[in-house]
């Protein structure tokens, strides 16, 4: 089947939704498509807040520009950082308009938190559960507006290029151009062609390449790999933030989130021996930013052989910790934990992507009439590692350029009707998914083994090595197969693997969140 769309948008989390908001009216059809229901995104798992400057008389932009870069490892791009940080405040009054309500003091000024990495408190948050909030308010949104079609369970399987109409395109093929999308709808089991003026990619992060990760299991780096496929540009991939303190339960997947404003607030980092920790590690403690701090409680549970460390708020006001992070309160009784008077079990688990497909100023990527937003873009905002709470900011800035750029020049394309049917022909059904669900499982143990918070030349070498026959046999069990979503996701991770190990591999330099063994850290920032 084939549809006709003035925009289509490949992902459901905030990005995308907030873009499909901005670019939908009565001259704009928008077609949302999203892999599982719309409400399964990492947005609605995002506990901490939305950074931006608000409290003028101790913040201004200056402060969060500096934090941005200093927590980035002075790899971030500066236009980008300033872009984010001045722009921020105009979108958290589009926050407010589409119904998102952040706390608030008794005064009427907001709540702010403060967060690992920055010098105020400028955390605009909802409880512990800001990102459900900003999905919820979204998604009602996005059900009121006659101007998009909301697609649930469909899965992008291929963006749309030159490639389609018999051409040959390389990573040197000028003007690369995408035409919209191949769309799986695993109802009918049909691949259906979604043409489109302009496309957006907003699949969010690739957190399911790991065994260990606080994102959805829909985490499985789709857009990147479609772009990259389609000879697009990715960047940064080595830089993946690892979140130093999800809650330890083996066989939780995704791991439960202990949201860094539990740092902020006073929380401090014990071992198994009820011993501080952090003092070795960072003068700032506990609220050292994440790489630092998932570096060394990696190095805590390596030096002594433990699967877990501790975060203590014992010594805080019992009444406020259940006021402030209700969620977590409630998990970890459900688990026997009562956290106002027993430790939090915690470990690091893969949590943020800093890179993705490159995008300029205007969201755009290196294939022209392609954006993408949120998790899977690499804006160069984040740099070597991400501050904490400048994500959510980042989707919502860049989501309302792209949708202005586009919004300029969408009507000067033409929809391709030349593209010709998904091809099956000569494919059937895997006789055996045990085939897909083994190899994802060794994608996963081999990436969390070699392809961590620590690294060395031997790991990733040897990563390398086995990851090259699980993409042969994958390549080859994908052409002689109908499309599902899940021989395309194992595709996807394994895309996504070989780019994160391709660009660790180069990086010969510890920075940021690529930490490798061969190379020792520079002594200072410079």
């Amino acid at each position: 089947m084939t549809y006709e769309y003035d925009y289509l948008v490949i992902g459901s989390g905030i990005a995308g939704m907030s873009f499909a908001l901005k670019v939908a009216g009565p001259e704009n059809r928008v077609a949302l498509v999203c892999k599982t229901s719309i409400d399964e995104a990492n947005t609605a798992l995002a506990q901490g807040g939305v950074a931006s400057v608000t409290n003028l008389e101790v913040d201004d932009f200056q402060k969060h520009i500096s934090d941005t870069m200093i927590a980035g490892d002075f790899l971030s791009d500066p236009a980008a950082v300033e872009k984010v940080v001045t722009e921020a405040p105009e979108q958290i009054k589009q926050l407010l308009e589409w119904g998102v309500d952040f706390d608030r003091k008794d005064d009427g000024s907001f709540d702010l938190h403060r967060e690992g990495g920055h010098s105020e408190f400028r955390i605009l948050h909802h409880a512990d559960n800001t990102g459900y909030e900003i999905q919820q308010s979204l998604i009602r949104r996005i059900k009121e507006n006659p101007y998009i079609d909301l697609l649930e369970n469909r899965f992008a399987v291929e963006i749309i290029t030159q490639h389609h109409l018999g051409k040959i395109v390389t990573r040197r093929t000028p003007d690369i151009t995408c035409y919209g999308a191949y769309v799986l709808n695993p109802a009918t089991g049909s691949v259906d062609k979604f043409l489109a003026r302009v496309t957006l990619m907003a699949t969010g992060g690739i957190g399911s390449v790991y065994a260990t990760t606080t994102n959805p299991l829909v985490a499985t780096g789709d857009g990147i790999a479609m772009v990259y496929r389609a000879k697009g540009t990715v960047k940064d991939m080595e830089f993946v933030q690892f979140h130093p303190t999800a809650l330890f339960h083996p066989g939780d997947r995704p791991s439960f989130l202990i949201t860094e404003a539990m740092r902020g607030y006073g929380g401090v980092l014990r071992n198994l021996r009820g011993e501080e920790f952090m003092q070795k590690y960072d003068p700032r403690l506990s609220l050292a930013p994440r790489d630092i701090v998932a570096r060394a409680i990696d190095s805590e549970m390596k030096l002594h052989g433990d699967d877990h460390v501790y975060l203590d708020v014992t010594h805080k006001d019992p009444e406020e910790t259940k006021k402030h992070f209700p969620n977590i309160y409630a998990k970890c009784l459900s688990l026997g934990i009562d956290i106002t008077k027993d430790y939090i079990p915690v470990a690091p688990a893969a949590h943020y992507l800093c890179g993705g497909i490159k995008v300029d100023l205007n969201g755009e990527s290196s294939i022209k009439r392609l954006y993408a937003v949120g998790e899977c873009s690499c804006t160069g905002l984040h740099g070597g590692n991400r501050l904490a709470s400048n994500s959510l900011i980042e989707a919502v800035v860049y989501a309302d350029a792209a949708a202005r750029h586009a919004k300029e020049h969408a009507h000067g394309y033409e929809l391709r009707h030349d593209v010709p049917d998904w091809n099956d022909e000569g494919t059937s059904h895997p006789e055996e998914m045990v085939l897909i669900t083994q190899s994802t499982r060794e994608v996963n143990q081999i990436m969390g083994a070699y392809v961590g918070i620590v690294r060395s030349n031997l790991r990733l070498d040897r990563a390398w090595n086995r990851l090259d026959i699980l993409y042969e046999e994958t390549e080859k069990l994908f052409k002689c197969s109908k499309a599902s979503r899940e021989i395309c996701e194992l595709r996807n991770i394994i895309n996504v693997a070989y780019l994160i190990m391709r660009q660790a591999k180069e990086r010969h330099e510890s920075r940021g969140l690529h930490f490798s063994l061969d190379y020792p850290p520079r002594k200072e920032n410079a």
